[in-house]
């Protein structure tokens, strides 16, 4: 009789645990992709989500890397049907959801899609709130990939409670999904958003300026180096398959190339997803350059997972330091200044390490060959200083390597 009861005890809790995980060995890179709210708000629909995907396989994109292509707010109808299912607003996505997925699907890329943990979304759509059962069976449905689960509309909800229960309701599917937490950093996520979700918003929204607060009320946007600035001492909280979320990135937003290049770097250095927040389709060449630019790509999608962080702030010139696999580092100097910078870097005399990783380098007794990632050109090694000019919000992003840097 005991064995029996035993037994009982060991299926229930089967049932009641089997679901009570997110799905793992998702997103051991910080994802990448493309979102439509940075630009086109919720006004989307199914023909410019088509070009979009047909744009980031012609423009090279996909094969650099970025393979989510990520609906946000406004796809949905304005009610649900009448069994209590989402589904794709009629005029503006006429095939449904699960033939737009396949479409992207069949480009080779994944599909994402967006809701909240509300009882709407903040474009005023039907949110999740009693339905994220529902909800993430249709996800499941359609072939959905990504989910970014916003949090507005939220009242009396526990941040950790909604996020477990949606969470819960996507591993009941059966389907791969990667869970985005949306919940702008106001709850701590960083704390317990590793058991719940694969990245989190640290923050409320970016926006397109290089150092600024846009109010709104009651919330506020803020620009990339107050994106930047905003949260202190959460890189420890990081690592693959667990990120920190800065936000949809804004290059190619009204940037001037140097801006975007010091952006990208920046989203790179912090190990923070790089999910494309521009029209590419009207993207200058420049602008794909650099979004594409392998090197730094490859700061970013590192497979130690490390955040990086600031090393130091002198005459305005920001310099942060990544470690990366095999010993190599990557180190971003970002003229924050609104004139051009000599820079003269004296290898011998600084001392980097980070202690969280316990991970050091000692120039004194290692030469390391330097590469200037945007350039993609050799500069010697640290045996000598490193002299650069460095434009007006531009950046100086090299990787160093005892080994030979190709």
């Amino acid at each position: 009789m005991m064995k029996k009861y035993m037994v009982i005890a060991f299926l229930v809790a089967i049932c009641l645990n089997g679901f009570s995980q997110k799905y793992e060995g998702l997103a051991m890179t910080p994802p990448m992709g493309w979102n439509s709210w940075n630009t086109f708000g919720c006004d989307i629909n199914e023909d410019m989500i088509k070009d979009i995907a047909d744009a980031m396989v012609e423009l090279g994109l996909r094969d650099a890397g970025y393979i989510y292509l990520n609906l946000d707010d406004g796809w949905m109808a304005k009610e649900r049907n009448e069994e209590g299912k989402l589904y794709g607003d009629p005029k503006r996505f006429p095939s449904g959801m699960k033939a737009l997925g396949d479409y992207i699907h069949s480009k080779g890329l994944k599909f994402g899609i967006y809701n909240c943990a509300g009882s709407k979304t903040c474009g005023g759509y039907p949110g999740s709130r009693g339905y994220e059962y529902i909800d993430a069976q249709c996800y499941a449905d359609w072939g959905v990939d990504y989910l970014k689960y916003d949090w507005c509309n939220t009242e009396n909800l526990n941040a950790k409670g909604a996020y477990h229960t949606m969470r819960d309701a996507l591993y009941k599917t059966g389907r791969p999904i990667v869970f985005s937490i949306c919940e702008w950093g106001d709850n701590k996520p960083w704390k317990w958003g590793k058991e719940m979700g694969h990245l989190w918003r640290v923050t409320g929204d970016i926006i397109n300026c290089w150092d600024c607060e846009v109010g709104h009320g009651t919330w506020s946007s803020w620009g990339l180096w107050k994106i930047i600035d905003m949260r202190k001492d959460i890189r420890k909280y990081a690592g693959p398959g667990h990120w920190n979320d800065f936000d949809m990135m804004e290059v190619g937003n009204e940037f001037s190339d140097a801006e975007n290049r010091s952006h990208f770097a920046m989203w790179a250095m912090l190990a923070t997803p790089l999910i494309m927040g521009n029209d590419i389709r009207t993207a200058s060449q420049e602008t794909i350059k650099t979004l594409t630019n392998e090197g730094v790509i490859a700061v970013n999608q590192d497979s130690l997972g490390i955040q990086g962080f600031r090393f130091s702030n002198e005459f305005n010139i920001e310099t942060w330091i990544k470690p990366l696999a095999d010993g190599d580092w990557a180190i971003a100097f970002v003229n924050k200044n609104d004139a051009d910078f000599n820079l003269e870097f004296n290898w011998l005399k600084h001392e980097m390490g980070d202690d969280l990783n316990q991970r050091f380098i000692n120039f004194k007794q290692d030469t390391y060959k330097i590469k200037d990632l945007f350039n993609d050109k050799k500069l010697g090694d640290t045996s000598k200083p490193l002299n650069a000019v460095i434009g007006v919000h531009d950046v100086l992003m090299v990787h160093i390597s005892k080994s030979k840097v190709e």
